[in-house]
């Protein structure tokens, strides 16, 4: 019985974070060193921000925070050093975070989901 709920839950995690390292992580190299950075930004914020918000579980979160770091990370052009926006990162960071708590099926709300990936993202512009 346990054994079914832990791949049940764990299953579709490594499904996602398979997937964000398939299609993330093959870019050039000093712009891997930037995702990568994000990413775990992303992932840290995330579980710190869902534990004080008591919203999701830490695995849940450190995964929705891992593909919000991709995705603001993602919207920088490093070419001109352009970073964006704050409120842009938090709107990205919001939607990715809701999108990606949508396809894991984490038992947080939208409202939660889009409070956490906004913080994140806010948080991933405001370090650059």
């Amino acid at each position: 019985m346990m054994n079914k709920q832990l791949v049940s839950q764990l299953f579709p995690r490594m499904i996602i974070t398979s997937l964000l390292a398939v299609v993330f992580l093959p870019v050039q190299s000093a712009v891997a060193g930037d995702l990568l950075r994000d990413i775990g930004i992303g992932a840290a914020t995330n579980v710190v921000t869902g534990e004080v918000l008591n919203n999701g579980s830490t695995v849940g979160n450190a995964v929705k925070g891992a593909a919000t770091g991709a995705a603001v990370s993602a919207t920088h052009d490093r070419n001109n050093n352009s970073v964006g926006g704050t409120i842009q990162d938090a709107g990205i960071g919001a939607a990715t975070n809701v999108v990606t708590g949508e396809i894991i099926n984490d038992d947080s709300s939208v409202g939660e989901n889009a409070v956490t990936g906004a913080a994140t993202g806010a948080l991933i512009n405001i370090l650059k």
